[in-house]
């Protein structure tokens, strides 16, 4: 006699549908859209190296990207110039860099020297991240649109061409990658 299975439920996603042909970046953006994590809304306090605080309700209006890298990762350290000139060219946006996995400041501060960010970085650690969500590995992002609500997650490099098309877009991702 066989034994029954238990099985589990399907996982439920929600997709992103632009209303217009898309271009392949868009493609890819749309197929990689799933649920997000649960920081809601001025649930993060982070300390940036200058001593400032930075709140998601302090940045209320703007667009916000957290993103977590760290100084030993190739990719992450490439994609800093791209989330730079986002941050120089959209006043509407906020770029705060969250380090994790260093062993010492100086390295985090030789990385952000090396790669002439002029955004707040946060010298985090685990206990923060672990704050934000799951990540698959190094860098991950987090969005939030001007009214706090976390509508993204993207794991690996992103370009500032991936995140201007989701923020020019009159449809939100709604909790899902970008």
């Amino acid at each position: 006699m066989m034994e029954p299975r238990m099985m589990m439920p399907p996982r439920m996603e929600r997709s992103f549908l632009p209303p217009a042909p898309i271009s392949w970046a868009g493609a890819l953006l749309a197929l990689l859209l799933c649920s997000a994590p649960a920081v809601r809304a001025g649930a993060w306090d982070l300390k940036d190296t200058a001593g400032v605080h930075h709140t998601l309700a302090a940045e209320k209006g703007k667009w916000v990207l957290v993103n977590f890298w760290a100084p030993w990762c190739p990719p992450c350290l490439q994609e800093m110039p791209e989330l730079e000139a986002l941050q120089q060219q959209r006043k509407d946006v906020q770029v705060i860099g969250v380090a994790v996995l260093y062993r010492k400041r100086q390295e985090v501060l030789e990385a952000v020297r090396s790669t002439a960010v002029s955004y707040p970085v946060v010298l985090g650690n685990e206990d923060i991240a672990s704050d934000f969500g799951e990540m698959h590995g190094m860098p991950t992002s987090f969005l939030y649109d001007p009214s706090g609500k976390l509508v993204g997650k993207h794991d690996g490099p992103v370009t500032r061409e991936e995140v201007e098309e989701i923020l020019d877009s009159k449809v939100s991702p709604g909790g899902g990658r970008f």
